[in-house]
C-alpha cells in the first residue's frame, strides 16, 4: 500500500510539474538537451538528485538559476558557462568539477559550443519539492 501511494503521489507531482511549469520557460534549452535520473533521495527535507544531461554541439541549457546548490562534473565534452553579465565565467572539459550557488542572484547559462555532445552528471541539492532549476529571461546577451 505504501509503495502504490508513493508512485500516486510521485505521479502526481511530476504531472503537475509538467502542466504548470511546462509553459512557463522564458529562455528554455535548445532542441535535443536531454535529462535522466540516476538516482534521487530526499534526507530530512532536502531532494538529493543526481542527473546525467546531455546537450548536442550548439545548444544550450536556456537562462536559469537554482534554489540550492548543484555539483557537477563533465564526462564528454566541454562546458561553456556565462554568468548574467554576458561574461565566461568558465570553461570546464572532460574530467573537470563546476560548483553551482543557489538564487535568482546566480543566473546563468551553459553553453556546448564544441562540435560533440556535452555530457555532464549533476548532483542537485535542493529543498524539498524545488524544480531542477528557475527560468529567467535572457539578461540582455547577445546568445541564448
Amino acid at each position: 500500500m505504501r509503495i502504490a501511494l508513493r508512485t500516486a503521489v510521485t505521479g502526481a507531482l511530476t504531472a503537475a510539474t509538467v502542466l504548470l511549469c511546462g509553459t512557463a520557460q522564458a529562455t528554455p534549452p535548445g532542441p535535443g538537451v536531454t535529462a535522466r535520473i540516476i538516482s534521487r533521495t530526499t534526507v530530512d527535507g532536502t531532494d538529493y538528485t543526481l542527473r546525467e544531461i546531455t546537450i548536442p554541439p550548439g545548444q544550450s541549457t536556456g537562462w536559469h538559476y537554482h534554489d540550492g546548490p548543484l555539483y557537477g562534473v563533465v564526462k564528454q565534452g566541454t562546458l561553456s558557462h556565462f554568468d548574467s553579465s554576458c561574461a565566461s565565467d568558465g570553461v570546464y572539459r572532460r574530467g573537470a568539477t563546476i560548483q553551482e550557488p543557489a538564487g535568482p542572484d546566480h543566473v546563468h547559462i551553459g553553453r556546448n559550443l564544441g562540435d560533440t555532445p556535452l555530457v555532464l552528471d549533476v548532483l542537485y541539492v535542493l529543498p524539498h519539492g524545488a524544480p531542477f532549476s528557475e527560468d529567467a529571461p535572457n539578461p540582455g546577451c547577445p546568445f541564448q
